[in-house]
């Protein structure tokens, strides 16, 4: 005998849809920050704390919208800080540990190739709000992609070390690509109202940007039909993030009614 699943309104989807945009971008954000200071060269240093700056922003204004369509009284604090871990719905592939220089430009590669799909698609979102956001975000994200896309060419095609170390990043990265595309009745209630992206239409030219670009940087393309991790968008996850979340909100959950002066 099955357990009826209650209904999701489209209130609910458009609240779930905006929370896995900000989650995305906010743990990935904190990841890309803990490169400040230590990145290979000053320039690096600081193009690292812009794109995590921009990726946190990115998160803050959808949080932003989500407390406004939520009403229910919290602010973009509430969704950052107040939340555990299983009510976080980011990619497993954002909440990895940073690793060494080659991990995270191959992990931002992926995601910024990804999200500049997406935001593609979502730049014509019927809700006006959403549709500005996007907008506005899309054109940080084409900076990200191609910042990360030259860094890539670098590191494959520069020195023995330099190749197997990135090599080594996107092998160790794949099996968490395939959880980008998963799609849910989220996304369905999200595409029918005109307010999301049908993933499987760029999945193609995703997979041939990422291979094309391996393949001038004298990568080899890992199997596209390897296993694949999912469950992140259900609040599945790795143990990385509990530690993650840990640090933190640990200053935000013990002095919750602490205000800046």
């Amino acid at each position: 005998m099955s357990i009826p699943t209650k209904e999701l309104t489209e209130k609910q989807a458009f609240i779930t849809y905006l929370l896995r945009l900000a989650d995305d971008r906010l743990i990935l954000g904190q990841r890309l920050s803990e490169w400040c200071g230590h990145a290979p060269e000053l320039e690096e240093d600081l193009a690292m704390a812009n794109i995590a700056l921009d990726t946190i922003g990115h998160a803050t204004a959808l949080y932003k919208y989500v407390a406004e369509v939520e009403n229910e009284g919290h602010d973009e604090d509430h969704y950052a800080f107040f939340r555990n871990d299983r009510d976080f719905t980011n990619l497993q592939l954002c909440e990895l540990p940073k690793g060494d220089f080659g991990f995270t430009i191959a992990r931002q590669f992926l995601f910024s190739s990804f999200s500049y799909f997406l935001y593609e698609q979502l730049k014509e979102a019927a809700d006006e709000q959403f549709r500005g956001m996007i907008n506005k975000h899309l054109k940080e994200i084409k900076y990200h992609l191609r910042h990360t896309r030259e860094w890539v060419l670098r590191l494959g095609d520069g020195t023995e070390e330099s190749h197997d170390r990135i090599q080594q990043s996107f092998d160790d990265l794949w099996m968490y690509t395939g959880e980008m595309f998963y799609m849910d009745e989220v996304d369905e209630i999200m595409i029918k109202n005109g307010n999301g992206a049908d993933l499987s239409l760029f999945r193609d030219e995703w997979k041939k940007l990422v291979e094309d670009t391996l393949n001038e940087a004298t990568l080899t393309v890992p199997d596209w039909d390897q296993f694949m991790m999912t469950g992140s968008r259900n609040g599945v996850h790795t143990e990385y993030l509990g530690h993650l979340l840990a640090q933190m909100q640990f200053m935000r959950r013990s002095y919750p009614d602490a205000e800046w002066k």
